[in-house]
């Protein structure tokens, strides 16, 4: 189709009327005009919304003109900076300029940091990258290994000047303490070994609840870390609390508080010696401690390993039928089609799915967890972005 000789409108006009008549897929239609698939949504969104008139062109100069600051005002933001025992910020120096030129209105505070920005006087915020938000309601439990919580009983030194990270889990129905384990750091590798021990020991639980440090969660796609991926391929839900809300694994942190009131002070000098302290807090709180909130029963009496045996093999993640199932490399991309989605390098050689839920935009997913959403339309180069979805 010539469409060079058209005009603008004359073009618009035409393939918003070939859009009405529904004769050929919206993508044939963009083909057929020579125009993206993005150019082409905007003018079917612009002529829904204003009809005809939302087709015109429209001007692309900037609405608003910038407030031109005068010399000597720019002067004078740059002077007030640099003088001082403190540094004071726009709010002040807007507040020092009123003082210096009576009569005058001071720029903006907005302006007044863009100036300070533009002569190198502002110094950049590190930004804290924060774990993604747990999206889903978190479930009580009522049987035993529905719900397994685990956590890091803080850190102290032994008497030997070793730190020492007590790792606890805890059936959550039952109270009984899987584990309580001195550790020497909080790495994923020795984190797995004593998850794998009591996994070994108990089975598999449905759920693992667990606050959002590390290793139980990073600041990666969906708070995913090496831990709680390992999780999910054994066919266990990870939970996360919400950041400052301890009560939310109220019944694990009753129980730290009982540990604690046990540790000897000052604390042991053997690292032996604090573990065999460990084993016999978890021998009198699971078989020989009443609980309140089991009837004065103890856990152990309360307390049934579960029919899901730890496996030999890791097993692949698993989809439904309808879902495409792609391997991400070893820079954490797939490729579908020609079009690379970057996925994350923690997830990298892990297999991801695909779930289509409408035209060219498909939800990118890790066995039940939602990692966001891609939309063909938005590729660059051949490459696409997740975008987070709403929660």
């Amino acid at each position: 189709m010539p469409w060079e000789e058209l005009k603008p409108m004359d073009l618009k006009v035409m393939f918003i009327a070939a859009y009405l008549a529904e004769r050929d897929t919206f993508s044939q239609l963009c083909r057929d005009y020579q125009v993206s698939r993005k150019t082409g949504y905007k003018w079917v969104e612009r002529y829904e919304a204003e009809g005809p008139r939302g087709l015109e062109e429209r001007s692309r100069c900037r609405h608003n003109q910038t407030y031109v600051v005068p010399l000597a005002i720019r002067q004078a933001i740059i002077e007030l900076r640099s003088i001082g025992e403190t540094i004071p910020g726009p709010k002040k120096i807007q507040n020092d300029l009123r003082q210096r030129f009576p009569g005058q209105d001071p720029p903006s505070k907005t302006t007044i940091y863009n100036i300070l920005k533009a002569a190198d006087l502002i110094a950049p915020r590190r930004v804290r990258q924060r774990v993604a938000v747990y999206p889903k309601p978190l479930c009580k439990a009522e049987t035993p290994n529905q719900l397994f919580s685990a956590d890091y009983k803080g850190q102290f030194l032994t008497g030997a000047g070793v730190w020492c990270y007590p790792l606890t889990i805890m059936d959550h129905a039952s109270r009984f303490l899987l584990a309580c384990q001195g550790m020497r750091n909080t790495n994923f590798k020795e984190t797995q070994q004593t998850f794998e021990r009591v996994f070994r020991e108990y089975g598999l639980p449905e759920r693992i609840r667990t606050d959002n440090g590390i290793p139980f969660a990073s600041t990666g796609r969906a708070g995913l870390s090496q831990l709680s991926i390992w999780w999910l391929r054994l066919g266990i839900i990870p939970e996360r609390i919400e950041p400052g809300r301890p009560d939310q694994n109220g019944r694990h942190e009753r129980m730290h508080r009982t540990l604690k009131s046990t540790l000897p002070q000052p604390a042991a000098i053997a690292w032996e010696a604090q573990q065999k302290h460990f084993d016999r807090f978890m021998q009198h709180y699971n078989h020989e401690r009443g609980h309140e909130a089991l009837g004065q029963k103890t856990p152990a009496s309360c307390y049934l390993p579960s029919p899901r045996a730890y496996p030999e093999k890791l097993p692949e993640m698993g989809y439904a039928s309808h879902v495409e199932c792609y391997l991400a490399d070893s820079n954490g991309i797939i490729n579908r089609a020609g079009l690379r989605i970057y996925i994350g390098n923690l997830l990298k050689h892990q297999t991801i799915g695909m779930e289509l839920i409408r035209d060219d935009v498909w939800e990118v997913i890790f066995g039940p967890v939602i990692l966001g959403r891609v939309d063909a339309r938005d590729a660059k180069n051949g490459y696409v972005s997740i975008k987070v979805s709403p929660m």
